[in-house]
């Protein structure tokens, strides 16, 4: 029976300091893919936290010719609608540093749910196994665009999401099983609204978030949240 490695949470003081701890771990993760495989291959998490972490990785001094990136999800919404985790990225981080136009990997949500998908999937299955995942935790124990209550599809490397809880109803997510194809993970969480969610997830409870369990484990950086002890799932 394979055994399942139990999330690694940190919490820090300020969110200033969360930031500064993701953005070296990236560094840390890109300077060492780059020095065994001569790339590096990342999962992008939508959000305001990692937004500031964008930001601050543009100013740090690295072969950005080494970086593929992609995202964990997407709205089906136009290229340049201002709730696009795609455009939020270029405008903080990709418009000032020199990564090759062709290893960023923006999911074609305009194309809707189904084609964008379809198209999605087969720019994944040419990508090697990731170096690194970052993810965000909702308050309702979401990760990626796997909602709760919604049946795991793992037919392709991206899938079409309906009726999300969240607006817009229509999405695109990697799929469970490719976001475990992985190196690393980092889950971002931030905000007193996900303490029930991360007392859930401590607890054991099969909330979205737990289907990402690699076999490296997972990176729980945490702030303005409690680790409250429980006897099943404490760290």
């Amino acid at each position: 029976m394979e055994q399942i490695i139990k999330p690694r949470w940190q919490l820090f003081n300020s969110i200033e300091c969360l930031r500064h701890g993701v953005c070296d771990a990236i560094v840390k993760s890109a300077q060492e893919a780059i020095a065994q495989r001569g790339r590096f291959d990342i999962v992008l998490a939508g959000g305001n936290t990692p937004r500031a972490v964008y930001r601050l990785l543009r100013d740090v001094e690295m072969d950005w010719s080494k970086w593929h990136l992609y995202h964990g999800d997407e709205r089906c919404l136009p290229p340049q609608h201002e709730d696009r985790n795609s455009l939020m990225v270029e405008q903080v981080w990709t418009h000032y540093v020199p990564i090759p136009k062709n290893q960023i990997h923006d999911i074609p949500a305009e194309l809707g749910p189904v084609a964008g998908a379809q198209a999605y999937a087969k720019t994944v299955a040419n990508a090697p196994k990731f170096d690194m995942v970052l993810l965000g935790l909702g308050e309702d124990g979401h990760t990626a665009s796997l909602f709760p209550n919604h049946a795991v599809d793992n037919s392709a490397d991206a899938v079409p999401v309906f009726n999300s809880p969240k607006p817009p109803s229509e999405r695109i997510t990697l799929s469970q099983s490719r976001l475990n194809h992985t190196r690393e993970v980092i889950f971002i969480v931030s905000g007193h609204g996900k303490q029930e969610a991360v007392d859930n997830w401590r607890k054991g409870v099969a909330i979205p978030a737990t289907l990402i369990s690699p076999a490296c484990g997972v990176d729980v950086y945490c702030y303005e949240v409690k680790l409250n002890e429980f006897d099943d799932f404490a760290s």
